[in-house]
């Protein structure tokens, strides 16, 4: 009985996950740039990397926790549009050949690939200018204690202190053998800040009490971390419908959780003399393929998986602790959406 009441829980959490999908979409819409004038074609690539496809994770969990937590306006309309063209600029930027070099996203071409590396950085820039031109929009509705202190959360987890300072990291510490400090910072940082950050923005919008508040911060940040490392998981496994090539993380330079726990265990030094050539961009996809089995056989992958089973289960923990009913079902959907994802 509670095996069938999971899937159902489950399937129905699919079919819930698709509405507010769609509703999000449509949200993020009304805030994109009429492509006219002058700058009709920033605004095209603005708009093209805003459209081409994604889960819209981020504006969902920031309308689902308003509304968990009471909320009933449009005054998160904006700050939904605010999160996806923030998340959507800095993938403008992580695909540029200064960094990922990612000429396919999604199975489309990126930014750069579709209308040069120029109008690209141009177009990231003006994704950023315009998340906060959107977001302030929420004045026009209320002048409020909770309005600042949710443009405060917005600043604080995207700029130097939040995803750019762990995208930053991630850059200066390409291709090494890192600590897990620094690679946990990396994925919090980079990752679960703007996830964090939708989740404390739909709550204290709502009006959510700092006792709650506190712990979906912390449930926030596990989610972010899981949601990063399924994300590496992934990388390790061949799946057309991802939309990258497997090793992709490895042909950009990276050592993720599977491999650098590998390496960090083991003496095979012809495994360990390929990470100047990943750090270099110079390894061969051969080379990566070894890498890849590499970690799979000393038990990268496992180790990967518990460390996000761990993150779920503290999470889930502290849900039990969270007073509104319909938050922890919410909430513990998503979780279990996260690790068990598909793509």
């Amino acid at each position: 009985m509670k095996i069938l009441l999971k899937v159902w829980m489950r399937m129905n959490f699919k079919e819930e996950l698709r509405i507010r999908t769609d509703y999000a979409d449509n949200v993020v819409k009304e805030f994109l740039p009429e492509e006219e004038g002058f700058n009709k074609e920033l605004c095209e690539a603005m708009n093209y990397s805003v459209n081409a496809g994604g889960k819209r994770l981020r504006p969902i969990l920031l309308h689902t926790f308003y509304k968990l937590f009471g909320g009933d306006s449009d005054i998160v309309k904006p700050c939904m549009a605010a999160y996806e063209m923030l998340h959507t600029y800095s993938l403008v930027h992580d695909d540029l050949p200064a960094i990922d070099n990612d000429n396919y996203r999604r199975g489309m071409p990126t930014t750069h690939a579709r209308f040069g590396e120029a109008t690209a950085i141009l177009a990231g820039d003006g994704l950023l200018h315009q998340a906060y031109e959107t977001f302030i929009k929420i004045f026009d509705t209320e002048i409020s204690t909770r309005t600042v202190k949710a443009l405060k959360i917005f600043g604080d987890k995207t700029g130097i202190n939040g995803m750019l300072g762990g995208q930053s990291a991630d850059v200066l510490h390409t291709g090494e053998i890192i600590s897990d400090e620094l690679l946990y910072y990396i994925y919090e940082k980079k990752t679960g800040a703007l996830i964090e950050g939708a989740m404390l923005t739909g709550s204290v919008l709502a009006g959510c009490n700092d006792e709650d508040l506190a712990k979906i911060k912390r449930v926030g940040e596990l989610v972010g971390l899981a949601f990063q490392i399924k994300d590496d998981i992934f990388d390790y496994f061949h799946d057309e419908s991802i939309g990258k090539p497997t090793g992709n993380d490895m042909l950009e330079g990276k050592l993720t959780l599977p491999v650098l726990y590998a390496l960090l265990h083991t003496q095979d030094k012809e495994m360990l003399a390929l990470v100047p050539k990943i750090k270099s961009m110079t390894a061969t996809t051969d080379e990566i393929a070894q890498l890849i089995e590499f970690a799979k056989a000393n038990g990268g992958i496992d180790y990967a998986e518990d460390i996000m089973m761990q993150y779920k289960e503290e999470a889930l923990l502290l849900l039990s602790e969270v007073r509104n009913e319909s938050v922890r079902r919410a909430l513990t959907a998503y979780i279990e959406y996260v690790v068990e994802r598909t793509k």
